[in-house]
């Protein structure tokens, strides 16, 4: 027997016993659940509108190119959903629907249910999220276990404009995607 072939048999003689993993803490929020996301998002330089908000703040706007992913909202589209991604390059705004939110962090899940073209929360100047009061939960543990053994080729959490302070560490806001979040809460 060589020398490899000893310690492999030596290790695979260890006997190890079967520990279970440790209970996670139920870590919860101190306030009410919309009261924690309005201010998660707000902290992450977001904003909360209400459905009669945003339609008067979509009313007032004059954007030039913009998808509504959110059937309610289709009628704001102003542009077909091109094949190739590439060609959203000038989109000002962009619709979707989020799945979920959580209120510890102002994160919104959503994946390839939500979004006909991955590129879309990155690619454009402005996003707007519709979400629904229902769908918020309290931590990011609870929104895991809600993601659960959901079948998505691609799925992401968002929680603000893009923004970074690694220049001079100086906040960018838009760095490398949307310039501004609006949250549609209905």
């Amino acid at each position: 027997m060589s020398s490899r072939e000893s310690i492999l048999g030596a290790i695979r003689a260890i006997t190890q016993e079967k520990k279970n993993l440790p209970e996670l803490p139920s870590f919860g929020i101190s306030e009410e659940i919309e009261t924690a996301f309005k201010k998660s998002i707000e902290g992450n330089k977001g904003e909360i509108l209400s459905e009669i908000e945003f339609l008067d703040w979509l009313s007032k706007s004059s954007w030039a190119n913009v998808f509504s992913a959110v059937s309610a909202y289709a009628t704001a589209s102003t542009l077909e959903l091109p094949q190739d991604p590439h060609e959203l390059e000038d989109l000002n705004l962009a619709i979707l629907e989020g799945q979920f939110g959580v209120a510890e962090n102002g994160a919104i899940w959503l994946d390839d249910r939500q979004l006909p073209h991955r590129a879309l929360p990155f690619i454009t100047e402005h996003l707007v999220i519709v979400l629904r009061k229902s769908r918020l939960f309290p931590t990011l543990h609870q929104a895991y276990e809600n993601i659960g053994d959901e079948h998505s080729g691609f799925g992401l959490f968002i929680a603000g404009p893009s923004k970074t302070a690694d220049i001079e560490q100086s906040l960018v806001i838009g760095a490398h995607g949307a310039k501004s979040l609006r949250v549609v809460m209905i």
